[in-house]
């Protein structure tokens, strides 16, 4: 955003923007529900390739961080993470969508 004190740096120093997405969700249940009914998203820490991946920090990545540091540094337990792949962007969209219904 180009309103984001980060941005001009971002612009100066990257030729483009990454595919990596972070958001919350209002309950532990909807982050259960989502990474049990994807299904082009995989719920899959990195695995080097160029597919869409859904991470749940708290469990994967971020699980060995006590709990009040990760809520401090914004890792709760309703945040889930996305690195979009190469698929259709309607695709992932509708991925999610039927995930979070």
């Amino acid at each position: 955003m180009p309103d984001h004190e980060g941005y001009r740096i971002s612009k100066s120093q990257e030729s483009g923007f990454g595919a990596m997405i972070s958001f919350n969700v209002k309950e532990v249940e909807i982050v259960e529900r989502v990474l049990r009914k994807v299904r082009l998203v995989l719920f899959a820490e990195s695995l080097g390739g160029v597919e869409s991946l859904i991470t749940y920090p708290v469990v994967q990545t971020h699980s060995a961080i006590p709990e009040e540091l990760r809520q401090k540094i914004g890792v709760t337990d309703t945040l889930l993470r996305l690195s979009v792949g190469i698929e259709a962007a309607e695709d992932i969209i509708a991925d999610l969508e039927q995930a979070l219904e």
